[in-house]
């Protein structure tokens, strides 16, 4: 990097920073900026030349105190340009504190990833205060407009102008700030706070302003499901299903999945969560480790936190044929990253399923027993979807919502929450079995089996989202439990608990799969 200092009046050239009354150019040859004083170094291209100059005329920017700022690696910046010409309703409004920034071509803004657009322009220091309830508008595509409330992730190396809002929206959009303002500060959900009786929410509006921000979205939705496609894929679906529930309705296999969903419990963290879980072998059972999140210290529940599991739940009250077992405060065992958990109830619980485990089926059907929504014992049949499959399931499912706003508010929330890691080529997509099953709220931890009973899978989480008046879910997943089983053995080697480990093997003789994976001894290296 090359720096040389000049006095006097301002060279123009292609990108430059003001210090105060100063700027500086940034040597290259594509762009004509000014940048803020307290640009990361980070930031600066190998061979760029920086050329400080000085004018007395004017203050250019609100200088940032940046003494204990740390400088980040580049990466951790997105870097994009603001036109100096202002987009939308802007023609009789001041953007910037001084109009000698109007003899560059762009401004060019950093943020770090995950600061809002708003925060990065309030603390650049060259715009005024008041901007306002201000929108992005894409330069080469100015139909795509980004709100002053997204995150600079996506904004690296593009070019925008300011657009101020029209009068007819600008109360919706005041609006839309509200609500999320509401959510955030009382700690309910933007859906519930539109569902309250006394918000004056024009929803239709809101829809209506979205669709205006978003029209690509809305277009692609249009391309991916032209005409009556996605009726057709449906009738395939159904199709399909139908040979499914008629699989479970041979009633040898109901019969066979009725006796084993006697093991299958209701399970109870007072004052947290319900879930789901069901009888290893004696007195153990499998249950999500994600339940007991902010219940755990070590492998100790918290003093105050009871646990109890709930067999026979089968009939909805008055009737009490149930019966509760207590857990020790102790976890046999618990891993976050296959998100199973291990406890131990009281003598008398029904028999345990650890002899049926079988290998994880890529296709063909499928059968989750539990208790969603912490509700009475359900079945719920379905079929395994392959990972060449799961994007087309998930777009057939989002097909049903494209002449909503379902997409606009959800798919983003099921994006953050790590869907790309079960399709092709993520990191999960050889590790989990994935499918459709009403079964998204208080059944983690159910059973998974297939066509033939066997129990392959410990149903783990879904993709959900929330949307006034509809919740769901595009698609569930389930870890294998052999895959589990070879981690609860090891961690049980790794621990040095002997005793439990030998009844691990008494009760798992009789099943090849869980024999193989106890015969193995990793091999000693010195």
């Amino acid at each position: 990097m090359r720096l040389e200092l000049k006095d006097g009046t301002a060279k123009t050239t292609p990108e430059t920073r003001w210090f105060g009354e100063k700027f500086v150019h940034l040597g290259q040859e594509d762009k004509d900026s000014v940048v803020p004083t307290h640009f990361p170094c980070s930031c600066v291209g190998d061979g760029e030349t920086l050329i400080i100059n000085h004018s007395k005329s004017e203050k250019i920017e609100e200088v940032q105190d940046q003494h204990d700022k740390t400088i980040l690696p580049k990466e951790n910046y997105s870097v994009f340009f603001i036109d100096k010409v202002g987009g939308l309703k802007t023609k009789t409004k001041d953007l910037f504190r001084s109009k000698m920034i109007k003899q560059f071509k762009y401004l060019c803004v950093y943020g770090e990833k995950g600061m809002t657009v708003e925060e990065a322009l309030k603390r650049d220091g060259r715009f005024i205060d008041n901007l306002g309830e201000f929108t992005l508008s894409d330069n080469e595509n100015p139909d795509v407009l980004t709100l002053r409330t997204q995150r600079v992730d996506s904004l690296h190396q593009k070019a925008f102008k300011i657009r101020l809002p029209l009068n007819k929206w600008e109360n919706v959009e005041t609006q839309m700030r509200s609500i999320l303002d509401v959510a955030r500060n009382s700690g309910k959900s933007v859906r519930k706070v539109m569902e309250e009786p006394t918000s004056s929410v024009n929803t239709a509006e809101i829809y209506q302003l979205l669709r205006q921000q978003f029209p690509d979205l809305k277009e692609w939705m249009e391309k991916r499901f032209p005409a009556d496609s996605y009726q057709e894929a449906l009738k395939l679906k159904n199709e399909n299903f139908g040979k499914i529930q008629q699989s479970f309705s041979e009633v040898h296999r109901i019969r066979k999945l009725l006796k084993m969903g006697q093991s299958v419990c209701k399970v109870i963290i007072s004052g947290f969560s319900q879930g789901t879980g069901f009888v290893l072998f004696d007195r153990l059972i499998l249950t999500s480790a994600h339940l007991f999140k902010g219940c755990v210290q070590g492998k100790n529940i918290l003093d105050h936190i009871n646990v109890s599991a709930l067999f026979n739940y089968d009939d909805p009250e008055p009737e009490t044929n149930y019966f509760y077992f207590s857990a020790e405060k102790t976890f046999i065992d618990i891993d976050d990253e296959l998100d199973y958990a291990v406890l131990m109830l009281e003598p008398g619980v029904p028999p345990g399923l650890l002899n049926k485990f079988g290998s994880l089926p890529m296709n063909g059907e499928a059968c989750i027993i539990g208790h969603p929504a912490g509700g009475v014992k359900k079945i719920d049949p379905t079929c395994i979807i392959e990972p060449k499959g799961r994007e087309q399931a998930v777009n057939d499912h989002i097909a049903k919502h494209k002449d909503s706003m379902f997409i606009l508010q959800s798919v983003f929330q099921i994006q953050n929450r790590g869907i790309e890691d079960i399709m092709m080529g993520g990191d999960k997509a050889e590790k989990v079995a994935t499918y459709h099953t009403f079964m998204y709220h208080g059944a983690s931890g159910s059973p998974v089996f297939d066509a033939h009973g066997r129990l392959f899978g410990i149903h783990t989480a879904g993709y959900c989202y929330e949307l006034p008046h509809t919740k769901g879910s595009v698609i569930e997943y389930a870890y294998p439990l052999l895959t589990i089983f070879e981690k609860f053995v090891s961690n049980l080697k790794e621990s040095g608990n002997v005793q439990m480990l030998e009844k691990v093997k008494e009760a798992a003789t009789e099943n090849q799969h869980l024999d193989k994976i106890l015969q193995f001894e990793p091999m000693e290296v010195n």
